[in-house]
């Protein structure tokens, strides 16, 4: 069982950044792959970005490639979404998810869909304002 708790949202300007944190409990997390969604008021849940356990592979949305980094450490047990130029339609709650994985398990395409996980936080909310 992984509890996952999220971080580090706010409100900032376009063109501003932010880094959110997901904190996850236990002494596996290191082998879990863990997303990144968002999901805006009368949206569907959008995919963000992946890292593979232990960080060996990562994969990004298109909306937000170049400008989001997602990266881990394991020590701290806590993956991190370095946001970069953010823009208005990034505005949206944020939610972390895990899936437990043999090693070795890299990211892969399943990983951009919500229904891969097994858990997740419960968000922290990202308003960026023009």
């Amino acid at each position: 069982q992984v509890q996952l708790v999220e971080s580090g949202g706010g409100l900032v300007q376009a063109g501003g950044s932010l880094r959110l944190s997901c904190a996850g409990s236990g002494r596996t997390f290191s082998n879990h792959i863990v997303g990144w969604f968002r999901q805006a008021p009368g949206r569907e849940r959008e995919f963000v970005a992946a890292i593979g356990s232990r960080g060996s592979s990562t994969r990004y949305g298109d909306s937000v490639k170049g400008r989001f980094t997602i990266s881990r450490d394991d020590v701290k047990n806590t993956v991190y979404l370095q946001s970069n130029s953010l823009k208005v339609e990034d505005t949206a709650l944020y939610y972390c998810a895990a899936r437990l994985v043999l090693t070795g398990v890299i990211v892969s395409a399943p990983a951009e869909y919500a229904s891969y996980y097994n858990y997740w936080g419960q968000g922290t909310q990202v308003t960026v304002s023009s």
